[in-house]
């Protein structure tokens, strides 16, 4: 593995994990493993979620043949934190990255101090998979490392890797470069004033020639393809099929990516059936947090959900999840089974039929997925914590959702199963409930050199 060597604690830790005898049922013969994630797309935006406005008919159909979820979280309620839940197993509480920027950390790509990249001693999922003889790639972008820092994605666990690093160059569509392998790809097509070379379509292109490449191979292959669409800038070679309507310039751009997304989830989707390997490989679709825009009046992308991107309502942090293997995953089912993106490292892991490092906060909902009852995640702690405004908090725990804005703020509560759209705070006729939830608040976390806490 191309990584600077663990301390022998977390080594030791790591090597244990890998060797606990698996509980799926499939690791005799693990599928292929594909997550795509938008940037920025809020719950509202797909069709199969309600979406009117906005075409999205591939991403309806993978809804329709396998599971889509509708109590699923993203890691945190901005981008690089989220992608650090996704790729550790681990909270906000005591994920490496907790914030886009935090205390010390390193001057990133776009001039800004404070990016904090993974650490080596930190395990992602791709570390595991890869331990468990997966072929791994991402295409997309990062977030999670500067270049020469212990956070590159070849330094994390990816064989191959296309993209962006610094999320705030991932801002732009028509890059002069982008990163192949711990390199710098030129983009000469986009030195001029009239750029060609689009950053999102050249990320669909590496990740269904990654599966040409590897759709015959002995290995089972992991992709992960967080796309930058629709996060802003606004910017697409053509808003097509909304250029003609009567639409805000901004509001044509951000369905039209939209559009485009589905569009290629199209393209791979149909790269799996054209290997005739689709029902070999499990595929999630998802978004990294809520909306940036609600959008309200057009396309009100965060639906009926309170708050958008930046906010821990459930607007920001409630997110898409559609899971589809062909005669695994039940077709055409809705669950509201609540979990999260920290879910993800332990739940890929037993479908690898590999084991989880320790510790992490997620646990594997294989048996949900494959439609199983799994009465262990109705009372369990969900948790975030998010640093821009000042300290916040929020956690669920069955119906229960508790949100602080502020450490000398009060605890708001709200009942999720009369009031998905928390507009009715009922913490002062739940004492005991507040309670608990403030004892959980105080434990859920430790400290954070780069995000303190007084």
């Amino acid at each position: 593995m191309n990584r600077s060597p663990h301390s022998l604690t977390q080594f030791a830790i790591f090597i244990f994990a890998l060797s606990v005898p698996p509980l799926c049922a499939h690791a005799d013969d693990p599928p292929n493993i594909i997550v795509v994630m938008a940037d920025d797309m809020g719950y509202g935006d797909l069709g199969c979620y309600g979406q009117s406005q906005i075409r999205t008919p591939h991403i309806d159909a993978l809804s329709e043949q396998g599971m889509r979820f509708s109590n699923v979280y993203a890691g945190s309620t901005v981008c690089a934190p989220s992608r650090s839940v996704l790729m550790t197993g681990q909270h906000t509480g005591h994920t490496t990255v907790r914030g886009n920027v935090g205390k010390g950390g390193v001057k990133g790509l776009a001039g800004r101090d404070g990016r904090v990249p993974l650490k080596a001693s930190d395990v992602t999922v791709a570390e595991v998979l890869q331990q468990a003889g997966y072929v791994t790639a991402m295409t997309g972008k990062w977030g999670l490392g500067e270049p020469g820092t212990t956070g590159e994605p070849n330094q994390q666990g990816f064989d191959q890797w296309f993209g962006f690093l610094n999320q705030k160059r991932a801002h732009d569509y028509y890059p002069e470069y982008l990163w192949l392998n711990g390199r710098k790809h030129p983009l000469p097509g986009n030195a001029s004033p009239k750029p060609t070379q689009y950053a999102h379509d050249l990320f669909s292109d590496f990740a269904v020639d990654f599966i040409d490449k590897n759709a015959d191979s002995e290995q089972p292959f992991f992709l992960y393809l967080p796309y930058t669409v629709p996060h802003n800038k606004y910017q697409i070679p053509s808003t097509d099929p909304y250029s003609g309507t009567d639409w805000t310039p901004n509001e044509k751009v951000y369905a039209a990516m939209i559009t485009r997304m589905d569009r290629d989830m199209g393209r791979i989707l149909s790269t799996l059936a054209q290997h005739e390997i689709a029902d070999d490989t499990i595929v999630f679709f998802c978004s990294d947090n809520g909306a940036a825009e609600r959008w309200e009046g057009r396309f009100d992308s965060s639906g009926a959900l309170r708050g958008r991107k930046r906010a821990l309502y459930e607007g920001g942090i409630r997110t898409p999840m559609i899971v589809r293997w062909p005669g695994k995953v039940p077709a055409k089912k809705v669950s509201d089974a609540a979990w999260y993106f920290a879910d993800v490292m332990p739940t890929l892991a037993e479908i690898a039929g590999a084991g989880s490092p320790e510790p992490i906060d997620g646990i594997s909902v294989l048996p949900t997925l494959l439609g199983r009852v799994q009465r262990e995640l109705d009372e369990r702690i969900l948790y975030w914590e998010f640093f821009e405004r000042g300290f916040q908090q929020a956690a669920r725990r069955g119906k229960w959702k508790a949100v602080r804005l502020g450490p000398e703020r009060p605890l708001e509560l709200y009942d999720l199963s009369q009031d998905a759209s928390e507009q009715h705070n009922i913490a002062a006729a739940n004492p005991a409930i507040v309670q608990e939830f403030e004892t959980i608040l105080q434990t859920a976390r430790t400290q954070s050199q780069h995000w303190p806490v007084k």
